[in-house]
């Protein structure tokens, strides 16, 4: 049976099982995704204050055939946090359950409601001598909730881990409405199917997380930062390996940047500082952390120094302060928003078998030229295989030029990532957007287990329809 809306009549039973404004229509900021693809139907928003006000919307949804879709910071970027059509469904924001409610320093554990900030979550650790290590460019908006959701990644993976790596427990409100008491902090729970990691990835179509116990760890006695100079991907994965062949799990990133990140910066972001007067074709930036007693410095120096004997560097900068080192990476952090201001013709997020990344961007470029005549701006998390392959069009040209493109050069490069052994969504999620993708690139039996579980644990579909699985 298809869904009901969530219409006034609904929202009128609604608000009569909540507190008083809990209920609100709407506003354009929540049925807007950052790349402007997706606008949203949806009429009313719930802003529950826990999980048993969430667990009371959810049940009222389950008994009237509703659609939700729950809301985090509404930072992705694949559309799970928008439905365009369809019946309109409800929103459930969790910005109202963004408390931390305690930290256990001598654990290395730290309890956040779903509507945390990922950055308060970061100071709260912090203000302990710990490290909430998930990192990335949207730490200022994103939320707890939906990043565990969509199994967030970011820059220090290759030390600490995706964010399903960063969790002991979750507390979640499930289809049916029960809530899922799961917020332990043991290390060690081997007590059958682990609930934790079939929620987090789901995108919100299993359940609503309203809390986790997050793993913390002790934080880098020193750290150092720098920019290197490689003449190629591959030199740059010889670069990886020697790094980390020398200073083992010191390694906390490993990003790559092609020179087009820098003349895309220098075009439409002319006030940031850049490091290099001209940048190299591909610029390795590497942080490392110290326990007490080791000099980082003189880490990034000897590396640098056996790394140019090698033939993998010719010229690098290494941080002489902390002021230096977030400039360093105020020039990554801002290459998503310059890509933003050139257009994309086509964004992709994708992941490689470390051996296979110098294949992809050596059979990419000469793919793309069957198609059209384009830019790419390659860049990307190295250390774990995550690339950002984005395809602009050519100066004087717009995305709009090449609209009848773009579905062939998504389709070209997530064909090439598949036959290399890679994945079509790295760290980004399937949303909306990938559904078909999944559908082409995943494994039947897969796809059949995850139908199979959706329908055990949501057998009406309520929960973020049109999300990771079609509906239907």
């Amino acid at each position: 049976m298809p869904l009901c809306p969530a219409d006034d009549a609904f929202a009128e039973t609604l608000a009569a099982r909540l507190p008083p404004d809990t209920l609100r229509r709407a506003e354009p900021r929540h049925l807007e995704e950052p790349r402007g693809r997706w606008h949203g139907i949806s009429g009313w928003i719930a802003l529950p204050r826990n999980a048993e006000e969430t667990a009371l919307v959810v049940r009222a949804c389950a008994e009237a055939r509703v659609g939700l879709i729950p809301l985090g910071g509404g930072t992705g970027l694949v559309g799970g946090q928008i439905a365009p059509d369809g019946p309109p469904p409800l929103l459930v924001s969790t910005e109202r359950m963004a408390a931390i409610r305690a930290v256990y320093p001598r654990e290395n554990v730290l309890i956040a409601e779903a509507g945390a900030i990922l950055a308060d979550v970061q100071a709260a650790a912090e203000a302990e001598n710990r490290l909430f290590p998930l990192s990335l460019a949207s730490e200022g908006s994103a939320r707890v909730g939906g990043l565990l959701a969509t199994n967030a990644g970011g820059v220090n993976v290759l030390r600490y881990g995706n964010a399903r790596d960063q969790v002991l427990g979750l507390e979640a409100v499930l289809p049916d409405g029960t809530i899922w008491h799961g917020l332990k902090r043991l290390r060690k729970d081997n007590t059958g199917y682990d609930l934790r990691h079939l929620l987090m990835g789901a995108e919100g179509t299993l359940g609503i997380i309203t809390a986790a116990a997050l793993k913390l760890s002790p934080r880098p006695a020193a750290t150092g930062t720098a920019l290197l100079a490689v003449a190629s991907p591959e030199a740059a994965l010889d670069l990886l390996a020697l790094a980390r062949d020398r200073l083992g799990e010191a390694v906390s990133a490993f990003e790559l940047m092609a020179r087009t990140g820098f003349d895309f910066l220098r075009q439409t972001l002319p006030d940031l500082r850049q490091p290099w007067d001209a940048a190299p074709d591909w610029t390795v930036l590497v942080e490392i952390g110290l326990p007490r007693g080791l000099d980082p410095q003189e880490a990034l120096e000897d590396l640098f120094a056996a790394a140019h004997e090698r033939g993998l560097c010719n010229d690098g900068l290494i941080a002489q302060n902390a002021g230096q080192a977030q400039e360093f990476w105020a020039v990554r952090e801002h290459i998503p928003e310059a890509n933003r201001r050139i257009g994309a013709v086509s964004s992709h997020d994708i992941s490689l078998p470390l051996g296979e990344v110098a294949h992809f961007v050596a059979e990419a470029g000469p793919a793309l030229e069957r198609i059209g005549a384009f830019r790419v701006n390659c860049f990307g998390h190295l250390g774990d295989g995550n690339l950002h392959y984005n395809v602009f069009p050519l100066p004087g040209r717009s995305p709009a030029d090449h609209r009848n493109q773009r579905e062939e050069v998504m389709t070209c490069l997530h064909d090439l990532a598949d036959r290399l052994g890679g994945s079509v969504s790295a760290e980004h999620g399937i949303g909306r957007l990938k559904v078909g993708d999944l559908e082409r690139y995943g494994d039947p039996a897969k796809l059949a287990a995850m139908r199979a579980i959706k329908h055990a644990l949501d057998p009406q579909g309520i929960m973020n329809p049109g999300a990771v699985l079609r509906v239907g």
